[in-house]
């Protein structure tokens, strides 16, 4: 299918995957800003940067459900992340112009996202305390903050490959991938900043105007969600315990052969 039919047939999905990456940030920017500004009564309330972290994951867990609700996410698939297309892409459950467009739609609205947050929110949104709520390496430096996107990553795309890939589990898919999220933003966030998206990243960065590390989050996601897609292909059916039904994806053929 080319481009000027894929935008015609399926312009709904780019807006959904704009729409779901911007509702995502939306609520990361909110969060961030009400448990870390130090004018806010969260942060008065709760010294622990732990504790701290773990509200912010059980909101964003809340978030990401919403998002990725079966009623939304049979719009597009619910990706809402490029390197979650391309993985689908490599698996040939998307073509190759769909991939382009849902990439472009993602990182339109992790663009818009912040700026809608920055009118809003104004300074407090700025505050060094929360930065825009912008991904950045860790004190433990770029190459630690680069193992931890992709070990999380990994984690999150086999994960909803292994869902996907049964009958008894596709539903439970995007609950798999909230909880995921929540507790990446708990543990993880302090070495990586738990991005996992390089759309999310450049949004916020371009925002704050802070690009530190930012190949990080434009090379370890992709490369991990690619890799998790890898050793699906290899490994897949007896990962997925041999489900009789065979792998079978929720995502819309887009009329284009198998790759």
């Amino acid at each position: 299918m080319g481009p000027l039919a894929c935008l015609r047939h399926h312009w709904r999905d780019y807006l959904f995957e704009a729409a779901g990456l911007g509702a995502f940030m939306l609520g990361a920017g909110l969060a961030t800003t009400f448990f870390e500004h130090p004018d806010s009564p969260a942060r008065q309330a709760i010294y622990s940067d732990l504790a701290r972290h773990a509200l912010t994951g059980l909101v964003m867990t809340a978030v990401t459900a919403a998002i990725l609700a079966p009623a939304w996410a049979r719009r597009s698939g619910g990706h809402i992340n490029p390197a979650v297309t391309w993985a689908f892409w490599r698996l040939g459950r998307i073509g190759g112009w769909d991939a382009i467009f849902y990439t472009a739609a993602q990182f339109l609205g992790a663009i818009l996202a912040p700026v809608l947050l920055v009118l809003v929110l104004g300074s407090a949104f700025a505050h060094p305390d929360v930065k825009y709520a912008a991904s950045m390496p860790g004190p433990l430096g770029p190459w630690a903050a680069f193992a931890g996107e992709f070990a999380i990553t990994f984690v999150l795309m086999l994960a909803i490959l292994l869902c996907l890939s049964s009958k008894r589990l596709e539903h439970w898919t995007g609950a798999v991938a909230a909880v995921l999220v929540g507790v990446y933003i708990a543990f993880e966030s302090p070495l990586s900043g738990m991005s996992m998206n390089p759309a999310r990243t450049f949004g916020s960065a371009l925002t704050a105007g802070r690009w530190e590390g930012i190949w990080i989050y434009f090379t370890a996601p992709p490369l991990a969600a690619l890799a998790a897609a890898q050793v699906f292909t290899r490994f897949g059916r007896s990962l997925a315990h041999g489900d009789q039904e065979g792998p079978h994806y929720p995502v819309r053929d887009t009329g284009e052969p198998a790759r």
